[in-house]
C-alpha cells in the first residue's frame, strides 16, 4: 500500500505563521507524524507541498495508479478551488481532507470547503496529531475494502 500526503497554500511557513492558531509545530514534523505513522502498519508515505493550485492539481491527476490513496490539506484552496475538488473527483483514489484548526469555528468563509463532499472524510482541529489521525483512518478504510 501506498499513500500520498499532499499540503497545500503556506503551510511550508507552519512553526513561525500564525501559531495562536496553527501552533509551533513545522512542516517538517507533520510530514514526519504522518510517515511513522504509516511506517507502523507497513505503509509507503510520499509528501508534496505547494502554494500553486495547479500544482497540486497535477500531483492529484498523476496519483491514479500510483497510489491507494491520498491525504490532503488544502489550506486556503479548501474554500476557492473547483479545480481541486474536481480532480479529486476524477481521481477515483479515497481521499481524506484535514485542517489543523476547526474551520468552523473561525471566520465564515472558511466554514465552506468544496473539496469535503469528494472526499471520504474530513479531520480537523485535531493540531499536529491530525495528520497521524488521518493516515491511520485512511489505511484503515483501504484495509477494510480489501
Amino acid at each position: 500500500m501506498k499513500l500520498l500526503l499532499l499540503n497545500g497554500p503556506n503551510l511550508r511557513l507552519l512553526g513561525t505563521r500564525e501559531p495562536d492558531i496553527y501552533g509551533t509545530f513545522t512542516l517538517a514534523d507533520a510530514e514526519r507524524l504522518a510517515k511513522e505513522t504509516a511506517e507502523k502498519f507497513g505503509v509507503a508515505l510520499d509528501v508534496f507541498q505547494s502554494d500553486i493550485e495547479g500544482e497540486l492539481v497535477s500531483a492529484i491527476g498523476a496519483a491514479r495508479g500510483v497510489y491507494d490513496g491520498i491525504v490532503i490539506n488544502p489550506a486556503a484552496y479548501t474554500h476557492t478551488s473547483v479545480a481541486l475538488r474536481d480532480a479529486i473527483a476524477a481521481s477515483g483514489l479515497p481521499v481524506v481532507e484535514i485542517h489543523i484548526s476547526n474551520t468552523h469555528k473561525r471566520e465564515t468563509f472558511r466554514q465552506v470547503s468544496y473539496t469535503a463532499s469528494v472526499c471520504i472524510a474530513q479531520l480537523q482541529g485535531f493540531g499536529l496529531n491530525g495528520y497521524a489521525l488521518a493516515v491511520e483512518g485512511l489505511i484503515n478504510y483501504l484495509n477494510m475494502k480489501k
